[in-house]
């Protein structure tokens, strides 16, 4: 799955933060995006692959993130983020 165009830049870093602790299985934040939330900052602690969808579920497919990676995703309101461990759950 590809995960749309990606915004590349600096944004206000204000507001919620989630964790999402993520092992072989699939993980995804509790909460779903707020109302008005079009981009989301990722930082992979360890070596991940995410998906970003209403329910998602993260796949060994999905888009990979190396430890210490930090990226701007396009979302919708509504939707959440899952993460699953390529390595070492982290």
């Amino acid at each position: 799955m590809s995960m749309g165009t990606q915004y590349i830049g600096t944004g206000r870093l204000l507001g919620v933060n989630q964790d999402v602790v993520i092992g072989a299985a699939s993980a995804a934040t509790t909460n779903a995006f707020g109302s008005q939330t079009y981009k989301i900052r990722v930082k992979a602690t360890s070596d991940c692959r995410v998906r970003i969808e209403k329910t998602p579920v993260a796949l060994a497919t999905d888009t990979y993130m190396s430890a210490g990676d930090t990226e701007w995703f396009t979302c919708n309101p509504g939707e959440k983020i899952a993460c699953i461990q390529v390595s070492g759950a982290g």
